[in-house]
């Protein structure tokens, strides 16, 4: 420790730089094992649910339906999910996961998580039980901020 006085502000600001950082780490790791970290949260989504209309995937995701359907229509294009009309509301598409998006799930998810042992697992594991506990202090404080 360097014993200097740190304001919170400072030290929020190089957590989301760090975040931000992570993200973009993970996301290559990802992408190295053929997808993005945006991809993967769809078809995740997509794996728990089941097969369901991209009104409801747009609301899971917390994204403007508009971009989810831009997300969907090139996960279609590629073989990993298929989309369908609604038979209750053909006003709606219906979207699920092929098995090629699961086997693509898999191959993503198993790299970003190379990619988290590998940044995380040279902490050790005391520092890493500190770092788990700061987080749930943070998140505390986050809740009790909005």
């Amino acid at each position: 420790m360097s014993g200097r006085k740190v304001t919170p502000v400072e030290v929020g600001l190089r957590y989301l730089s760090l975040g931000y950082d992570l993200r973009r780490v993970v996301d290559d790791g990802m992408k190295a094992g053929g997808l993005s970290l945006a991809r993967t949260k769809v078809l995740q989504v997509l794996d728990r649910r089941g097969t369901v209309r991209q009104s409801v995937l747009a609301q899971e995701l917390g994204q403007a339906p508009r971009s989810v359907t831009q997300s969907v229509e090139a996960l279609e294009r590629e073989g990993l999910v298929e989309r369908t009309v609604d038979p209750h509301d053909g006003r709606s598409k219906l979207v699920r996961l092929t098995p090629e998006g699961t086997r693509a799930l898999a191959a993503g998810t198993a790299a970003g998580e190379q990619v988290l042992r590998e940044a995380f697992g040279a902490m050790g594991a005391e520092r890493l039980g500190n770092l788990d506990q700061l987080l749930d202090a943070l998140r505390a404080g986050l809740s009790g901020a909005a």
